[in-house]
């Protein structure tokens, strides 16, 4: 009898090789590499069936617009794209004791009103998961539990019942009882996942897949699993404060990059309906270093607090420390106030801190830092009443961002009165929420100039 072939399949990136190695040469990852003995080899052909042939359409016509299932957490249905799909699969990641069970339960209880809902844990009892809805006044939801971990036990539960939405928490705890390896390996979540995701398909009903993040925070597992769902969504926040953000960074039914805001209570996730004025509850005004920018998160205008302190150092390589935002990004900014405006700052500790939690990504947030690093060395406030926003290039000048309307608008509704802008966004339409001062400045020199006269 011939042996069982086997296979090596790193656990970080899926690559397969023949022979076990300490370190994989695709991602570089070291001891992610486990051996594999698939139980079902893979045909080398097609069978002698001939398949039938597929029909072709145009492009022009009509489609009908897709009915949407609301989850009644208004934050998480703004994310999704306004609700959910039948027949999608949703896929959530997040740290660990961030809130992804908590969430889904709660919109598990809310769909529940209207539609069957399945919830099968992996991880948890069922006596555990009610005891957490419980605390979260969710005990009476008409929610069906169950804990199982077999792909075989689950699908056919699901393939005979009546649920709409179901939640499998999580997926690297189901296997398959055809491939030789431990659950939450690379070929065990994707044969796991892709099964679940074509009963989906095939039933209609709404999947909810919770994933592992690994220690850089990336979903566990192989990277095509995300190209296997329609959503992707990404649990962010930090343990020391209350804000949760739900972000889709991939989304077939909707925007990407749309942020949905929660705050944690001992009751749960909570809403936040504005986030820009629970983001500066807590600032103080005419303080040096602070800064309000104007920020966009997907569709969503947001106000948030940058804070920079700027002290002496005694060490030879001064401190740089960035919290929520990138760290090379602020290099670049504190590089051009040295060579284009004479600023010297490179013998001076730099902090840098988004307030309440947010990792702001996009780089309209550079004349914030900008305005907040100068303030802070120059013992200048930033004006209490002043929103800043612009995109700061390598020779100085301040480059123009998409949606600047949005952004005014936004800081108008909160009660600002004036805004600092790039030069080229003069003509900005004034907010119908109240008159805006609006400051234009084409280079970052006219931010320095700007302190050193004062406000």
């Amino acid at each position: 009898m011939a042996k069982p072939s086997s296979r090596f399949v790193c656990q970080q990136c899926g690559a397969v090789t023949t022979r076990w190695v300490g370190k994989c040469e695709s991602c570089g990852e070291w001891n992610a590499i486990i051996e594999e003995i698939p139980r079902d080899e893979v045909p080398k052909g097609l069978s002698g069936k001939s398949g039938r042939k597929i029909e072709f359409f145009g492009l022009e016509g009509t489609a009908r617009p897709l009915p949407r299932m609301l989850t009644g957490i208004a934050e998480l249905d703004r994310v999704c794209g306004g609700g959910l799909v039948a027949g999608s699969a949703l896929l959530v990641g997040g740290d660990p004791g961030i809130g992804k069970s908590t969430l889904l339960l709660q919109a598990a209880a809310g769909l529940s009103a209207e539609a069957g809902v399945a919830y099968i844990s992996g991880e948890e009892a069922v006596d555990q998961v009610r005891m957490r809805a419980a605390r979260l006044g969710l005990a009476k939801a008409k929610v069906a539990l169950a804990a199982a971990t077999s792909l075989r036990d689950i699908v056919a539960s699901l393939d005979g019942g009546d649920a709409r939405v179901v939640v499998i928490d999580s997926i690297q705890t189901v296997y398959a009882d055809t491939i030789d390896s431990a659950p939450g390996t690379v070929g065990q979540v994707r044969a796991c996942a892709a099964e679940l995701i074509r009963l989906a398909k095939r039933r209609g009903f709404v999947l909810f897949l919770v994933g592992h993040v690994t220690k850089e925070g990336m979903i566990a597992g192989p990277r095509v699993l995300e190209h296997m769902v329609d959503t992707v969504l990404y649990f962010e926040g930090d343990r020391g404060h209350q804000f949760r953000i739900l972000r889709a960074v991939k989304n077939r039914f909707g925007a990407t990059d749309e942020i949905g805001v929660f705050e944690m209570t001992d009751r749960g996730l909570a809403e936040v309906a504005n986030p820009s004025a629970l983001f500066l509850a807590e600032r103080r005004g005419n303080v040096s270093g602070s800064c309000v920018y104007a920020g966009l998160e997907g569709t969503r205008p947001m106000l948030v607090e940058i804070q920079a302190l700027v002290a002496p150092s005694t060490l030879a390589s001064p401190r740089r420390a960035v919290v929520g935002w990138d760290s090379a990004r602020l290099s670049m900014v504190l590089a051009v106030l040295d060579a284009r405006c004479g600023l010297a700052l490179s013998g001076n500790d730099v902090y840098l801190n988004v307030a309440g939690g947010l990792r702001v990504t996009e780089p309209a947030a550079d004349l914030a830092v900008a305005a907040a690093l100068v303030s802070s060395a120059s013992d200048v406030p930033v004006p209490a009443d002043m929103v800043v926003f612009g995109e700061v290039g390598l020779s100085g000048e301040v480059r123009a961002v998409a949606q600047a309307d949005n952004r005014l608008k936004e800081a108008a509704k909160l009660g600002f009165a004036q805004a600092m802008v790039p030069a080229s966004l003069r003509k900005a339409k004034t907010p119908a929420g109240g008159p805006l001062a609006i400051r234009s400045v084409g280079h970052v020199q006219d931010v320095v100039g700007l302190f050193r006269r004062g406000p």
